[in-house]
């Protein structure tokens, strides 16, 4: 089986973070998002992962070289225009071919593991393919599936008028590739879009139209890294799950509360930092409070006290002190 990773896109939503850097590449409790998702993949030991690239794809495949080449086999397909999920994966077909393929988006982190995700799948048996699955409280904003049985009946993508609250949860995994290759090669010949994209959704139902069976299987927990507020949340869980104790390059004077990730070279004077903050490499930190935040490397902060916030690299940040003379019964908010 061969893994495809689409990453190609740009992550408008989380600008300014990603003018400088592709949303795969935006730091988090530890390490980038993509680091996250091929940690999760070890388990799975993929034929090959296939990762499509696109916007600023020099740093994610520097990054990716550098750190996991050992571990998997790699290759690189480039997608120059970010046409929709389902042309990601149509770029992709000549080093797919055959193979069963395993979809994994490159800005979603799951807390279980692929494995658990493959294991469903070889036990949904007879089946094209399955899809994974959760309840959402706002199906208009999701592919939707709805069911028949053990089988999807139908499948659409933020539809106005849901039939069903069972929302696509961004892991794929399609037993009938040629076919579904097939269709994605229909739908560019004919300009099939919906809202300007092809969409793998419309592949799939396509694919469920003409007969072949998809089943789905349960994601309790995904965690989309595409804005500030659900990055936030993501580096929380994932700093919860941390065993490690990260190296600090000078400490002084100084409190680190569990649990945080600290990059290498990182220099921390007279400040408290954590619960929950990520705080990347050759960073200076001096005099803050820092906590529910991620700081990107080779910044400088000092003098401030942020709480979920999100520094990107090479920022500066800083404060001045107050001076209070306070009376009796007064109350003061800065």
């Amino acid at each position: 089986m061969k893994v495809i990773i689409p990453a190609a896109g740009a992550g408008k939503r989380l600008f300014p973070h990603t003018f400088t850097k592709p949303k795969p590449m935006v730091y988090i409790a530890g390490k980038p998002i993509i680091g996250h998702i091929l940690d999760r993949l070890k388990d799975v030991k993929p034929e090959e992962i296939i990762m499509v690239v696109g916007y600023r794809k020099e740093q994610i495949m520097s990054y990716v070289d550098e750190n996991y080449t050992d571990i998997f086999k790699i290759k690189y397909v480039d997608q120059p225009e970010q046409l929709g999920l389902g042309h990601s994966i149509y770029v992709a077909r000549d080093e797919i071919g055959d193979s069963e393929i395993m979809i994994a988006l490159g800005d979603m982190i799951f807390k279980a593991g692929y494995f658990e995700f493959y294991a469903h799948y070889l036990n949904n048996g007879d089946c094209s393919g399955s899809i994974g699955v959760r309840e959402v409280d706002d199906p208009k904003k999701y592919g939707i599936v709805e069911l028949e049985g053990k089988y999807i009946k139908r499948m659409e993508e933020k539809p106005s008028h849901p039939r069903s609250n069972l929302g696509i949860a961004g892991v794929y995994f399609i037993k009938e590739t040629k076919i579904l290759l097939s269709i994605l090669d229909e739908m560019m010949k004919k300009d099939t879009r919906t809202r300007g994209e092809y969409q793998l959704t419309d592949a799939l139902q396509e694919m469920v139209k003409r007969g072949y069976r998809l089943k789905t299987f349960p994601v309790s927990s995904w965690y989309d890294c595409g804005h500030q507020e659900s990055l936030l949340e993501t580096n929380r869980v994932l700093l919860d799950e941390k065993q490690d104790i990260d190296p600090v390059f000078k400490l002084k004077d100084s409190v680190i509360i569990q649990p945080v990730a600290i990059g290498e070279n990182v220099t921390i004077i007279n400040s408290v930092i954590g619960p929950h903050a990520s705080i990347a490499e050759d960073s200076i930190i001096e005099s803050s409070i820092i906590s529910d935040s991620v700081i990107g490397s080779r910044s400088h902060i000092s003098k401030v006290n942020l709480q979920s916030s999100i520094v990107g690299d090479e920022a500066s940040v800083h404060g001045k002190h107050n001076s209070l003379n306070i009376g009796d019964l007064s109350s003061i908010e800065f």
